[in-house]
């Protein structure tokens, strides 16, 4: 094992459990990478608690993530509570971390803090019990409202990210988008800014042979395009409808992945769409998949394309890659880190349906440069595993000086 095994470090994942099946509600990246980080922390030595908030759709019978990996949920006001209602039982939550961790008599290495209302939590229980708060954000609201119009954060998160930002022992930025706006938007200091980028299941996400996935799936013989994600106005499948249009679609099926966020009505919205542009013989829209099968689908597609208006990291895109998949994708946020552009796919400064268009068809008709676009996004994906994540944040955590305010030792 590289790390001792007395070492404990302390997770906060306010809202979002790491135990959800993701693509239900809000459930997504955020809930996998704080997942996919503990199993790898506690593969190579570590015990690590999980705080997280009661919920109304919390699995009593759900399996244990790894050994030495605690879930401990806390009351937080009603279980059932919207995410827009959270913030206002913080510190409820707060309360009952310090309790346990007193009951447990746990020393941690470090609190590492998921998102914002989380790090707003792991400000105050760090200062409690002397040790170091690393935050990762996921996702910035000025970043939010920057990427599409109508989006809108409220003022409480804007100010509270301020504040993190400002007096944080160390931030994890996962490209150097996220960490250039957070010195350009938030006057952050660069120098307590670490890039890690997110990681990948690679014995999950593998190729499985493009034919045989196909055979699995029930797929006929056309070309596919698939989009995994949550189904928001902010993931940009629109786009994608929208992008279809100037593609043969006699000959190519689209599968979106993915349920509404929250109910949101945005199928129906995006169903209606593709009804009315004259392409919805090509959609299926397929609903969410339990996360054992996405391996299918990414290996049965020709392309991933991911139109999001913003995305911190783009997990989709390195799920796909990992998957022997190429991707097009928006040139936004940390994606641009993700996909290597005319190695592994393609990336899209403009939101335009005639360019995803132009991309896509590239690829569709060029087998061999599929074929290598897909050999070169699972090299790329090896490089970025979650033992190796999980290796690089220890190394933050053990240059950190615990008791003194938590900056990095000189």
């Amino acid at each position: 094992m590289r790390r001792d095994s007395a070492r404990r470090v302390a997770l906060l994942t306010y809202h979002a459990c790491p135990l959800a099946a993701p693509g239900r509600g809000k459930a997504g990246g955020m809930n996998v990478h704080v997942r996919e980080l503990a199993r790898a922390m506690a593969a190579q030595g570590a015990t690590v608690d999980i705080f997280t908030r009661q919920h109304e759709d919390q699995e009593s019978d759900a399996p244990a993530i790894a050994d030495n990996v605690n879930v401990v949920h806390l009351p937080a006001g009603p279980p059932n509570a919207l995410l827009a209602q959270q913030f206002e039982h913080l510190d409820e939550f707060v309360a009952g971390v310090l309790e346990h961790q007193r009951g447990e008599d746990a020393q941690y290495r470090a609190v590492h803090s998921h998102y914002w209302m989380s790090a707003w939590a792991g400000r105050r229980l760090a200062a409690a019990i002397g040790v170091p708060h690393v935050v990762t954000f996921h996702t910035l609201s000025r970043i939010k409202m920057q990427s599409r119009s109508g989006e809108w954060e409220p003022p409480v998160r804007q100010e509270s990210e301020c504040q993190i930002i400002a007096d944080a022992d160390c931030i994890v930025a996962f490209s150097a988008h996220e960490r250039d706006a957070m010195v350009r938007l938030y006057d952050g200091d660069p120098s307590r800014i670490h890039l890690v980028p997110c990681g990948v299941d690679l014995a999950r996400f593998r190729p499985l042979g493009r034919a045989e996935a196909r055979n699995e799936l029930g797929l006929n013989g056309h070309k596919v395009l698939l989009y995994v994600g949550r189904i928001e106005a902010l993931k940009g499948v629109d786009l994608l409808i929208h992008t279809a249009t100037h593609l043969p679609t006699e000959n190519v099926q689209v599968l979106v992945v993915g349920a509404d966020a929250d109910g949101s009505g945005e199928i129906a919205r995006l169903k209606q769409m593709a009804e009315e542009l004259n392409v919805s013989e090509a959609f299926e829209f397929v609903g969410r998949v339990p996360q054992e099968q996405l391996a299918w689908y990414y290996s049965a597609a020709d392309v991933c394309v991911v139109p999001s208006f913003y995305e911190s990291f783009g997990l989709a895109a390195l799920e796909s890659m990992a998957c022997g998949t190429p991707v097009v994708a928006s040139r936004v946020g940390g994606l641009s880190t993700v996909v290597q552009h005319g190695r592994t796919g393609y990336l899209k400064s403009w939101r335009c349906p005639e360019a995803f268009a132009n991309s896509l068809e590239m690829i569709l008709v060029n087998d061999s440069l599929r074929d290598s676009m897909g050999r070169a996004g699972r090299r790329r994906a090896e490089g970025l595993s979650w033992e190796e994540v999980a290796g690089r944040l220890f190394d933050i955590y053990e240059g950190l000086t615990p008791g003194t305010g938590g900056r990095a030792e000189a």
